[in-house]
């Protein structure tokens, strides 16, 4: 991944230094960004690593982390700490899950499998993409604590019935996602004519087809998936319909992409029972906050009503500790175990969760902090020289 300091580019792969292809060599995660980037086509590297617009958001999510610092206590006992927390009532190990992300057999040949199996032999929590490659029910079957996201589609009674298959398959939440009314304008999509190869598709969605490189009115944006969402997705959904979402199952439900206090009292008013704060990895609307800069002003506007959490830009174990200080309840990674994924599979999957487990660890003793519990808004401050508000 690039330094937090520079735009992200699409430099060719040769550009990059050449990553090794030992697992022991991966001491970070931009390690296995490198290394994943030399082994997957140009279209498919950019469609994971890509954002909206000009990329400034997605840029701004990695920046925000360094806008705040730690500040540790010493001389605490530390030579045991305690990861384990709950979310939504769910024990789990440490807090960190597995943030919904589409079209997995495009990294690795087993696809969402590997990576609920890796998620499964760590105790940590998939939330499994509506637009996986493979069916929610093999996913199911790989014993992986698992949640649903939900992209409401045109046809109502499909979204009920892909509702209802997650619960019935044993999903313990609903992960609704409410930031894409339509697809934010991925550039590196439409320049690289983004499309699935025929042996990949929607495994949750065979009676949706993808439109062909068409849009509505025969009009193409250059991405097949934009074109898909165009035509399929939902844009009218609203606070109203959230009603009709718990009508259709008993899970939990969970509203990710909340990024203001506003929409996050709407969530509590309306009795949601987690939200996630998310700008989808900066591939929506571009120029908007990072998640990390508008966790704090969610948190505080729930008062403790709903659980929050947060995806976006976490590649460290000092991230997750700075998230965690500033109200939410676990984080969310995407990108970092694609990475994984494409390395190594399931293997792949699980060293980049245990890496980021590891760091907490360290992170937390080295902060003189013996459990998650202990974690509060006295652990952080902002970095000198920063001022709220600036960018």
């Amino acid at each position: 991944m690039a330094s937090r300091t520079e735009p992200l580019k699409d430099e060719p792969a040769r550009d990059l230094p050449v990553a090794s292809a030992r697992p022991e060599d991966r001491v970070g995660i931009d390690d296995f960004e490198r290394h994943a980037r030399e082994r997957l086509p140009q279209m498919v590297y950019d469609y994971f690593a890509g954002g909206s617009g000009e990329e400034w958001t997605l840029l701004e999510n990695l920046r925000a982390f360094d806008r705040w610092v730690l500040r540790p206590r010493v001389l605490v006992d530390v030579a045991k700490v305690d990861l384990s927390t709950t979310v939504l009532g769910q024990p789990i190990p440490f807090p960190i899950l597995l943030a919904p992300t589409a079209f997995h057999r495009l990294g690795h040949a087993d696809g969402e499998l590997a990576t609920a199996r890796a998620a499964a032999s760590l105790g940590a929590i998939m939330v499994l993409s509506t637009i996986s490659t493979v069916p929610l029910e093999d996913v199911a079957a790989t014993g992986a604590d698992r949640w649903f996201q939900l992209y409401v589609m045109q046809d109502r009674s499909l979204s009920g019935d892909l509702v209802r298959r997650a619960h019935a398959a044993g999903y313990r939440a609903l992960v609704l996602t409410a930031d894409t009314p339509f697809l934010g304008p991925r550039l590196r999509d439409v320049r690289n004519r983004f499309t699935l190869p025929p042996d990949i598709d929607m495994a949750n969605l065979h009676a949706i087809t993808m439109p062909g490189g068409s849009g509505p009115g025969g009009r193409s944006t250059g991405s097949e998936l934009a074109d898909f969402f165009a035509a399929e997705h939902d844009a009218s959904l609203s606070w109203d319909d959230l009603a009709w979402l718990r009508s259709v199952s008993p899970m939990p439900l969970v509203l990710k992409g909340v990024m203001t206090a506003e929409d996050a009292k709407l969530a509590a008013h309306a009795g949601v029972d987690g939200i996630i704060v998310s700008n989808h990895g900066g591939r929506q609307l571009d120029g908007v906050p990072a998640a990390l800069d508008a966790l704090p002003e969610v948190v505080d506007a729930v008062e403790g009503r709903v659980e929050v959490l947060m995806d976006g830009g976490v590649r460290r174990g000092t991230d997750v500790l700075k998230a965690l200080a500033l109200g939410a309840r676990a984080v969310l990674i995407g990108r970092p175990y694609l990475w994984g994924l494409v390395c190594d599979g399931e293997a792949g999957v699980r060293q980049v969760l245990e890496m980021l487990r590891d760091e907490l660890v360290l992170a937390m003793q080295l902060a003189g902090k013996q459990s998650v519990g202990e974690i509060d808004r006295s652990l952080v401050a902002p970095a000198p020289g920063y001022r709220r508000g600036d960018r």
